[in-house]
């Protein structure tokens, strides 16, 4: 929507990123603040949430009876009676039945969760999507692409990773850890002591570990941007890296930063590969002394030191059971420090997604707006004063009086508000002070969709869609017949190229027209403006982009264009304008001069040394 125009900060754009943004850990009241808006969309879809639930804990629990089944039938086994085949037999087949199920059930709430996670990421993903669409023009002006891009890919993706593996993570860790702890009580108090030493030593081994690696996938994340960075501008410069024979150099300074991202890349995963060892040596010891000190309670309970009514008595199954609830009491929380971390890049994630959706739309039209109909194409710019900022204004007490079936071309230095002149007749700004009328009535008094679609655009700045020639020229009118499309086609001198494409109007155009030259993609767009049956033109450079041939032989068909309707043409060429009835030149945001072509040349003044500059 705001391709061809720049604001404050220049036309904003830039490419996608390639790599995912560097996540930023939340405060605890911005994070539950993002925690319970995420809850607003899980709440939305709560009947599936609840069978989710319900499903976690079945599974967990069929997966937590398991080793109970399995220490009976290993007493069973070691009976001073003898083996008891029946009795292991029986619980051989329900450990077995209680994990195939807990499998089955794990596997249904996996697919629930992906199904719950991908359907509020669609609901996210559209509402951003469509919040974008509603923004002002303003926003895309002073936000990079690359960065509203990764909003919509990477934010996104980072959210759903969260809620379709996190969140499961989550629950299953909360409701094994509780569970084993349980059965590990019943099965034996005294052993549980050992966990006062383990448990700290996991959590504090975790945490210091994160603390130590999160600088450094930063670090990480930050050189290999930086290597995608360089590596995209150089490829996109390739002609001319090539013209100036700077290949050796690039290639040079790739090295180094190439070597800089495996360096970082390196010291991220040393350091990260700690984790995996550190965690399971204090398992590992963790079960040691299970082992050493169950074997010890073993033997002492065997040889009736240990009466059976005792909190010291244990069986042989018993010490088999708590070493297996161990591992499973175990597991979760080493992993406790991973899951928050995930946490906290979706929470940080949803946060820059909701600042968006969060963002002022567009001002809304007025209630008592009126649609324009029947527009003559009277434009009077009164008195207007207009800056991006409040800081540096812009325009100065511009004032133009734009005649019905009128040319009016607006010339100047770089910088002076050409464009900005435009934002605002087109209401993409609203302007500070004095007003813009278009036959008599005041924009901010009409509807935006019918003042934009009162206006016809050919802009600096091609924009053609991934789609057919045919698609992109009758864009220019809803419902336009091949016959008039290809009509336009003629009278915007592209049709015989189009005749010479493999499949001439049903020829596939990649995204912005790159398998065809500037030149052409500037023809096609001149072309969809020839469909439109507005009664307002403006001419943004139209011609900046085809040669001094092409476009002495395209300037007839934009007479044509231009016949009856007011036109506006920003024009640095100023043999484009000659014709003009009215050439406004500005100078410092204020118009200086105005009148036709021999009228400022006779003048002498700023008009007259601008053009004889361009023909001495």
């Amino acid at each position: 929507m705001s391709k061809g125009f720049g604001g404050p900060g220049g036309r904003g754009g830039g490419m996608p990123d390639t790599n995912r943004p560097t996540y930023q850990k939340l405060s605890g009241k911005r994070a539950r603040g993002v925690a319970l808006r995420l809850g607003t969309y899980i709440l939305q879809r709560w009947p599936l949430f609840l069978l989710a639930l319900a499903l976690t804990l079945f599974s967990n629990q069929l997966a937590l009876m398991g080793p109970s089944f399995s220490g009976k039938a290993i007493d069973a086994i070691s009976s001073p009676l003898g083996v008891q085949f029946d009795v292991v037999e029986e619980n051989v087949v329900k450990m077995l039945g209680c994990y195939l199920f807990s499998a089955v059930l794990s596997y249904i709430l996996s697919v629930l969760m992906i199904h719950i996670s991908q359907s509020i990421v669609y609901s996210m993903r559209k509402q951003l999507f469509e919040k974008l669409t509603g923004l002002p023009v303003g926003y895309f002006d002073t936000h990079a692409t690359g960065d509203i891009i990764s909003h919509i890919s990477y934010d996104i993706d980072t959210i759903n990773t969260s809620l379709s593996h996190d969140l499961v993570m989550i629950m299953s860790s909360l409701y094994t850890v509780i569970g084993s702890l349980v059965f590990m009580w019943r099965i034996s108090k005294p052993m549980i002591l050992i966990f006062l030493f383990t448990v700290p030593a996991s959590i504090l081994f975790g945490r210091w570990r994160a603390t130590r690696v999160r600088p450094l996938f930063r670090a990480r994340v930050k050189k290999l941007g930086g290597l995608n960075g360089y590596a995209e501008e150089m490829l996109s410069g390739c002609r001319t890296i090539r013209a100036y024979g700077r290949e050796g150099e690039i290639g040079d300074r790739f090295d180094e930063r190439n070597k800089d991202t495996m360096d970082s890349y390196y010291a991220a995963e040393h350091f990260g590969a700690l984790m995996f060892p550190g965690m399971t040596l204090i398992t590992n010891l963790s079960l040691t002394m299970i082992t050493i000190f169950g074997g010890i309670l073993y033997m002492l309970s065997q040889n009736g030191t240990i009466a059976e009514a005792s909190i010291f008595f244990i069986t042989l199954g018993g010490v088999a059971q708590f070493v297996q609830y161990s591992r499973k009491f175990a597991n979760p929380i080493s992993e406790f420090a991973n899951i928050i971390n995930e946490l906290q890049s979706a929470f940080s994630a949803a946060e820059r997604v909701f600042r968006i959706i969060d963002e002022d739309p567009e001002t809304p039209d007025a209630p008592d707006a009126v649609a324009l109909s029947h527009v003559k194409g009277q434009v009077d710019i009164d008195h207007v004063d207009f800056g991006y900022t409040p800081e540096k204004q812009i325009l100065h007490d511009v004032t133009i009086c734009a005649q019905p079936g009128k040319t009016f071309a607006i010339v100047g230095p770089t910088g002076t508000g050409k464009t900005t002149i435009i934002n605002l007749l087109m209401r993409f700004y609203d302007v500070n002070d004095g007003a813009i009328y278009i036959d008599g009535s005041e924009i901010r008094q009409v509807t935006r969709n019918s003042l934009r679609g009162s206006y016809t655009m050919v802009l600096q700045d091609t924009w053609l869609f991934h789609g057919t020639v045919f698609d992109n020229i009758a864009y220019g009118r809803e419902g336009a017949t091949r016959d008039e499309v290809i009509a336009a086609a003629k009278a915007a001198r592209i049709h015989s190229y189009i005749e010479t494409l493999p499949d001439g109007y049903d020829t596939i155009l990649s995204d912005e027209g790159i398998n065809i030259s500037k030149g052409q993609r500037q023809l096609i767009t001149i072309a969809r403006a020839m469909l439109s049956d507005s009664s307002m033109l403006i001419l943004d450079e139209a011609t900046s982009n085809v040669d001094s041939r092409t476009e002495l032989k395209i300037q007839e068909a934009l007479n044509q264009l231009m016949e009856g309707r007011t036109c506006f043409v920003i024009a640095h060429r100023l043999s484009t304008i000659k014709n003009a009835d009215c050439i406004l030149v500005l100078q410092n945001g204020a118009v200086t001069e105005q009148g036709t072509h021999d009228e400022l040349i006779a003048k002498g003044g700023f008009y007259a040394t601008l053009y004889n500059s361009q023909f001495s």
